[in-house]
Formats: structure tokens, C-alpha cells, sequence
């Protein structure tokens, strides 16, 4: 199914916040992504949906070159800032949209879709990418886990002064957001990738503070600066009144989890 067209302003000013307030992935997700696809430091990487480049930046050693594809300008100038910063000399980064990729950008032994497949339109992006994707290789995508799982009293708490603030409904770029249909394994089961596999990580602990659930939600399409206008700094406000009403430490602790969903070309 395709996916809707949220406009070309869907992330605009989040840039700074996504490369300093997401989570990382684990370094288990590097390792385990090497051993299946047995990385020797030769070839090319597609990160699809790269943002601001950390995921991407951290397969330098295992790739000739990599290329990172972002529709927002800011995050892509985020993720050459970073490359710059860590002497990364074999990524390129590139404007555009999955939905747009042609037989001129190669071939790929790796495609990564990193918690940016369900702004896609899937079935197209999938289609053009087994083109690009070679004969011993396969695409990656990556997201937290979805499993139904009742948000902790404190996230209870975040989500309130979200919609408190912005409304009941979540905002994207220039509509609201509609999450995929059916799940990736059903749609990766009638692509050209035949082989379709599915792995979940061991889950690990996230610390965060008052700060960094603040910078986090300004890295989000939902709850960035730009849709708050006005209203900052009484949502700042709200949110650290309420979230020091609820905790002593000023900590906060998640479990993340991290599902892979491997398709291979064969």
C-alpha cells in the first residue's frame, strides 16, 4: 500500500535534536547485521531514510563506500557535520526520496531501512531495490520493537502534555499519521526478495532524564519546535513540572528492544 504524501517539511528543524537525543542502536545490531551478510570491508551500503547519518557512520569499516539518502536538506547537513567530525571520508550523502532510486546508484551488498520504512511507499521501494541490491546481498529494515505492550505511568505522563499541547491526533508534516496497514513481514513476502527472515535483539536499558525526553520529542515529526510556535516554552514548562511531580531521581528508565527483518536476494 502506498504510503501518504506527507510533504517535504515532515522533520524540518529537528535536526540537531535527532543526532543528539535519540537512542543509539546497540552495538549488538552492528554485529549481528556483519555476521549475516558476512561484511569484509568491501562493497557498497544504501542507507535509506538516513537522517542525520550515526547509523550509517557507524558501517565505515565495513563498506568501500556507503550512500545516505534523507528527503530533508538539515539532516543530511547534520550527518556530513558528524562524518566531518569522526575523519569519515567513504560516505556519500545524497537529497532524496526512496521512491525515486534508479539503476544509476549502483549496487548495494547492504540496503538499511532504519524506523523510516513506514513513511515509504513500501511495495515501490521494495521493487526498485532488488535491482540495485546484488546477487549476494539483501536489505535490512530495522525499527523498536511494535509488540503491544502498555506504555510505563511516566510515558503515560509524556504522551498527556503531548496531546495536551498538540492534540489527540498525531501530527506529520502536512496531514496526520497513519501507520502501515499490514505488517513488513506480509509486505516483504510478495516482493521480489524471497527469502524473508525475522530476528529480534536481546532488549537493553535506556536512561533517560527530563532533558533528553524533551530533546527527544523535538526530534519527532509529532512534537517538533516548529509545530509548538508560541507555545515552547509553556510546553516545557508542563512537561518538566509534570515529570518532576512524578519522579524524585529525575530519571526515567525504558527497555528497548530492536526487530530486523531481513529479506536476501537470491
Amino acid at each position: 500500500m502506498a504510503a501518504k504524501d506527507y510533504g517535504m517539511e515532515l522533520f524540518k528543524g529537528t535536526a540537531s535534536y535527532y543526532s543528539r537525543y535519540r537512542p543509539l542502536y546497540p552495538s549488538s545490531l552492528v554485529r549481528y547485521l556483519v555476521d549475516q551478510f558476512a561484511l569484509d570491508g568491501a562493497g557498497r551500503m544504501l542507507d535509506l531514510g538516513c537522517g542525520s547519518g550515526q547509523f550509517a557512520l557507524r558501517f565505515t569499516d565495513w563498506f568501500q563506500q556507503i550512500m545516505g539518502l534523507d528527503t530533508e536538506s538539515e539532516m543530511l547537513d547534520e550527518a556530513k557535520r558528524l562524518a566531518t567530525e569522526f575523519r569519515v571520508d567513504n560516505i556519500q550523502w545524497l537529497n532524496g526520496k526512496a521512491e525515486d532510486i534508479t539503476a544509476e546508484f549502483g549496487e548495494f551488498r547492504l540496503v538499511t531501512i532504519a524506523k523510516a520504512f513506514h513513511w515509504m511507499d513500501r511495495d515501490r521501494v521494495l521493487d526498485l531495490l532488488y535491482n540495485n541490491v546484488a546477487s549476494n546481498g539483501g536489505i535490512a529494515i530495522i525499527d523498536n520493537s511494535h509488540k503491544k505492550e502498555e506504555p510505563q505511568s511516566w510515558q503515560q505522563k509524556v504522551n498527556e502534555v503531548v496531546r495536551r499541547w498538540l492534540g489527540e491526533e498525531r501530527i506529520a508534516g502536512n496531514s496526520t499519521f497513519t501507520p502501515p496497514g499490514e505488517n513488513y513481514e506480509d509486505i516483504l513476502s510478495r516482493s521480489p526478495f524471497k527469502r524473508v527472515e525475522s530476528h529480534s535483539l536481546p532488549s537493553y536499558t535506556h536512561i533517560w532524564t527530563i532533558d533528553s525526553i524533551i530533546g527527544n520529542l523535538y526530534s519527532t515529526s509529532f512534537a517538533s519546535r516548529r509545530l509548538l510556535g508560541n507555545n515552547v516554552d509553556l510546553f516545557e514548562n508542563d512537561m518538566r513540572q509534570t515529570l518532576d511531580d512524578f519522579s524524585t531521581t529525575g530519571l526515567f528508565q525504558e527497555e528497548l528492544s530492536v526487530d530486523i527483518i531481513l529479506a536476501y536476494k537470491e
